[in-house]
């Protein structure tokens, strides 16, 4: 599992210890991940441009910007990173904030090698998940916007559950002339029935299709 998990994400490791910084790069290098370096949140956000959700390996305590406030600058920019923090403190109030903020895990110094590997682990599943869940979203968008005014028009109606009939009397047209534009819309939408059509329909905008 870690082995394809290693393919798809590298590890960014925001730390201002030096000494600690190099050991866990170096440590989680030698398991085969590639890693990126830090020393403070302001270096990471300069220098951070991933596209896709990645996994962040993140100190609670720094000069300058905290760990904290760099989740939370994060969730302003709209960057999907799955977080494990690290801390040398035993503060129990800061860790409920940052798991309530979404992070995967919360790690007191010392800890053991396996108990972060099993968090960057998890962590790596939920960004491969959310990656996944992204490009379908962004497939199922682009589908959308490829149909017409009136196909649009036609889906939101359809999985809103209208039958033909009343699809026909809203739009002013025939039952034949919507019979045409559903069958197009399953087509485009790459759909066999209505209820993978409510499917993807959940992935694109919810305001396009409930007019």
């Amino acid at each position: 599992m870690r082995r394809l998990m290693n393919m798809k994400h590298k590890i960014y490791l925001v730390d201002d210890d030096d000494a600690v910084r190099h050991a866990l790069g170096y440590f989680l290098q030698g398991q085969g991940y590639t890693v990126e370096l830090f020393d403070s949140a302001e270096s990471f956000l300069a220098q951070y441009h991933e596209p896709d959700a990645s996994v962040l390996v993140l100190d609670l305590r720094m000069g300058g910007m905290s760990g904290l406030e760099l989740q939370e600058k994060l969730k302003e920019l709209n960057i999907n990173c799955h977080i494990v923090f690290i801390t040398g403190h035993g503060d129990i109030q800061l860790s409920v904030m940052a798991m309530k903020a979404g992070a995967i895990s919360f790690l007191e110094k010392p800890f053991s090698n396996q108990d972060l590997l099993s968090a960057i682990e998890e962590a790596c599943l939920r960004a491969l998940e959310s990656n996944d869940v992204n490009t379908r979203r962004n497939r199922a968008k682009l589908q959308y916007e490829g149909l017409t005014p009136r196909e649009q028009e036609v889906m939101s109606l359809m999985v809103q559950g209208k039958m033909n009939k009343e699809i026909a009397l809203a739009l002013g047209v025939s039952i034949r002339t919507i019979e045409v534009h559903r069958s197009k819309v399953m087509q485009k939408m790459n759909v066999q029935s209505l209820p993978d059509l409510v499917r993807v329909a959940d992935l694109c905008d919810s305001s396009l299709l409930r007019k």
